[in-house]
């Protein structure tokens, strides 16, 4: 996931790229492809001259890896370690200076100083549609329904929350008025967002059209790097640790990968005698229960006869159609913990996530209080009082 940050101070930019000569790259298009760790993407990256730096934020990763800034004419290519940053100029047609870094993103680690401080705790509910909800104060006077979902990034609002529900528009009001694409840039900045005892101060803030039902936007766990992040649905609170808890009874560790920074785990069902191994991305923002790829389940053969519960067509924030099968799968086995005739989603069409990866949702994660370490990249789940509740599709 790449993250364009649009804000730094400008004694900050100069002292970035004035302390060296930077390598430089030509370009006649603004048009720039990227390979990031061997994945190449022909239209990732626009250049924009008027952003100093301009940032780059290769997927999340903690190998070492290359990554390649591909121009109509030039190209550059970066090592990329945990905690590193790479800066360099496109010059844009022999005379736009695009000041451009490539980072990391997982940031540089820092000392801690003097005493550590007390967890923050974040209240939630969880909604009909299974949605982590969090109640957000925007600039000490808005208050918004945010989800937190583990396959999103950042904070994000919808159109209609910073219309209706905050004063972000509030020197602008014709921003937005009947266009068909409103300008952003004119939003004001949010300088403050509360959640709980948890504070941000100048907070990248981006608008979106995807959410949970009901929802005003999200955010996501790269907020949190380098802690641990527990959801105790017994409790109902989001705790955000500066450690890994020491007291960790009944749960039961699993490695978490990444692949284009999204976090997923691996589990597999077993049906008739036969394992299918799969990687799911976690989605806390869906109100289904797992979610297969179709060509996952083409090039596993994923068993075709299990019990139908219905057929329905999906349509996306674009508009585009996706034919889905509802089965019942038998048997998931995930961190060694078993769940038992879940309602399973299929898709026909090509995944929306652009790349092959299934997804647990809400419905089925729900069941399990968990700890998410991403200072070393594992998770602990342990079953909880909504284990046996009846599955949404199967009720």
């Amino acid at each position: 996931m790449k993250y364009i940050y649009l804000f730094i101070p400008f004694l900050l930019v100069q002292s970035i790229f004035a302390q060296s000569k930077l390598p430089v790259i030509k370009a006649t298009s603004k048009s720039v492809a990227i390979n990031d760790g061997g994945y190449l993407d022909k239209n990732a990256w626009s250049l924009s001259p008027g952003i100093r730096p301009d940032v780059f934020t290769a997927d999340r990763t903690r190998k070492t890896k290359w990554v390649t800034f591909y121009t109509d004419i030039d190209s550059i290519r970066v090592k990329v370690k945990p905690g590193t940053k790479y800066n360099f100029v496109v010059l844009l047609n022999g005379k736009d200076s695009c000041y451009t870094q490539i980072a990391s993103a997982i940031p540089p680690e820092t000392p801690l100083t003097g005493a550590i401080a007390a967890n923050d705790t974040i209240p939630f509910t969880l909604t009909a549609f299974n949605a982590i909800c969090v109640k957000t104060v925007i600039n000490n006077t808005d208050t918004l329904n945010l989800h937190f979902d583990i396959s999103s990034f950042d904070f994000h609002l919808t159109r209609d929350a910073i219309l209706k529900k905050t004063k972000l528009l509030s020197n602008q009001p014709d921003a937005f008025a009947g266009k068909a694409n409103p300008d952003y840039n004119k939003l004001n900045k949010v300088f403050r967002l509360q959640m709980g005892n948890a504070v941000w101060t100048h907070p990248e803030v981006l608008p979106t059209k995807i959410t949970a039902d009901d929802m005003d936007g999200r955010f996501g766990p790269n907020l949190f790097e380098g802690k641990s992040v527990e959801i105790d649905y017994d409790k109902n609170l989001l705790i955000i640790h500066s450690k890994l808890p020491k007291v960790l009874k009944g749960y039961v560790r699993s490695k978490i990968g990444f692949t284009h920074s999204y976090a997923y785990i691996t589990g597999a069902f077993e049906i008739e005698n036969k394992k299918y191994f799969g990687d799911f991305s976690m989605d806390t923002g869906s109100a289904l229960a797992i979610i297969l790829d179709s060509a996952w389940v083409s090039r596993q053969q994923f068993p075709t006869n299990l019990k139908l519960i219905k057929t329905s067509a999906l349509r996306d924030p674009r508009g585009v159609k996706y034919e889905t099968k509802l089965v019942l799968s038998p048997l998931l086995k995930l961190n060694n913990f078993d769940l038992t005739n879940i309602p399973t989603l299929i898709l026909s069409n090509k995944n929306p996530a652009g790349f092959e990866i299934n997804f647990l949702g809400n419905d089925l994660l729900k069941r399990f209080n968990m700890i998410l370490d991403f200072k070393n990249d594992y998770i602990y789940l342990k079953p909880n009082k909504l284990m046996s509740l009846k599955y949404r599709q199967n009720s």
